[in-house]
């Protein structure tokens, strides 16, 4: 038994030095190119921004320097369990391109992905080449110790690393330097591409000024989130009070007084009667507003998707719905966004002057997308006081983002978008 744990964690151990060594290879042969290319390209479309070329390619560019870094960032927390935490700001979903370019360039991750280009073409290559190094350069000694040094040699010294290798007992010297160093690879080769990716950690990770500006904002969005969620428990219990309640406490008094007329007044019980009924039928009704209100049932039932569809149903705009969901979201999210369309269809509907609507549901990337378009008069801004600035606040509870585009003569295009996972 204890053999066989044995011979299982070296098998185990080998296997992992192999893979470092193929992944510090395909590493290191794949990113160099890619790191000059997008250094370049970024370089020279910032470059070009003063002549209006850079406006519209930065956007891409940046975005795919992102992209780039962010499968580092997957690769080191997959190959070698090292975590690089990131603090991008969101790009808005603007249909201008210098809107998103000066958003881009104030992000202070941007500019540390460029400067960790720099360092990936240089000590980041070297590092990410050494673990293939330690492996494959072994292989060449043990050759040269079975003859080929006469082939490499011709004649002459060759040297394999510092042995000087001129007949057969210095190749047998070569390859003994081969065995030293296919052991050293053995415990090293792991730890250097570890290396590698502790290095891409100290460059591209977020430094601890972005963190807690992240902790900052993430503080102030659940402050807000425990507001709103006092405010909605006030609200829910007035509108118990003043509606559902006092109807009850009528339709109880009511009920007494039918009690002394059903004998003395039946024509004035049954006229009571019927408006007790009317009551009672209105204190349903505003209960399941109530209910409808804090979770409706259709939503918690079929999801979100179904959730919009009948919520659009009863608008009195043109709207056209488009879902594109393979599971679904937790129940606080589904709630949120729900609630989030809800209110941007309501301004749309109130204060847009639109004749048509569309609302597009999906998700993709981890990120649940919803974008409201509508054709009316535009002029729509997420500014403090607006609906708008409360669905952020609402988004923002779970990290997600809000944008807008509204020029002036429409469209208005309203995006939402919370990081979530499907079921």
């Amino acid at each position: 038994m204890t053999t066989t744990t044995k011979s299982d964690a070296l098998a185990t151990r080998t296997r992992a030095v192999a893979l470092a060594g193929v992944r510090g290879l395909a590493l290191s042969l794949s990113m160099l190119p890619i790191a000059v290319l997008c250094f370049t390209l970024a370089l020279v479309s910032v470059a070009l921004i003063p002549i209006g070329i850079g406006l519209v390619t930065t956007p891409a560019i940046l975005g795919g320097v992102r992209e780039f870094a962010d499968v580092r960032r997957r690769l080191a927390a997959e190959w070698c369990g090292i975590r690089i935490p990131s603090a991008y700001r969101p790009i808005p979903e603007d249909a201008r391109p210098w809107t998103r370019t000066y958003a881009l360039l104030r992000d202070p991750a941007v500019w540390r992905d460029l400067r960790w280009l720099l360092v990936d073409m240089t000590a980041g290559f070297l590092t990410a080449l050494l673990p293939a190094v330690l492996l494959l350069y072994p292989v060449e000694g043990f050759a040269v110790a079975a003859g080929l040094w006469r082939v490499l040699a011709d004649g002459n010294t060759y040297w394999y690393g510092f042995v000087p290798v001129t007949d057969q007992p210095s190749a047998l010297g070569a390859g003994a330097t081969a065995a030293v160093l296919l052991v050293a690879a053995y415990h090293l080769a792991p730890r250097l591409l570890a290396a590698h990716f502790k290095l891409t950690r100290a460059v591209l990770g977020a430094s601890q000024g972005e963190l807690a500006e992240r902790v900052r904002v993430l503080t102030e969005t659940r402050r807000d989130a425990v507001d709103t969620s006092a405010a909605e428990l006030r609200r829910i219990e007035r509108d118990l009070h003043d509606g559902a309640q006092a109807r009850l406490v009528a339709m109880g008094m009511d009920l007494g007084t039918i009690e002394m007329l059903v004998d003395k007044d039946p024509a004035k019980a049954k006229q009571l009667l019927a408006q007790t009924r009317r009551s009672s039928a209105d204190a349903l009704t505003e209960l399941r507003d109530l209910v409808r209100g804090i979770h409706p049932p259709v939503l918690a039932e079929r999801g979100l998707g179904d959730a919009v569809r009948a919520l659009v149903l009863r608008l009195p705009v043109a709207t056209e719905v488009s879902v594109d969901l393979p599971g679904r979201a937790d129940a606080p999210v589904e709630s949120a966004a729900y609630f989030a369309v809800s209110e941007v269809l309501t301004n749309a509907v109130k204060h847009s002057g639109a004749d048509r609507i569309r609302v597009d549901v999906h998700h993709a990337d981890g990120m649940l997308r919803i974008a409201v378009t509508d054709n009316g008069k535009g002029g729509a801004v997420a500014g403090a006081g607006s609906g708008l600035s409360g669905i952020e606040r609402r988004l923002g509870t779970f990290d997600g983002v809000l944008a807008v585009s509204s020029p002036v003569g429409g469209p208005t295009v309203v995006t939402m978008e919370i990081p979530c996972a499907l079921s």
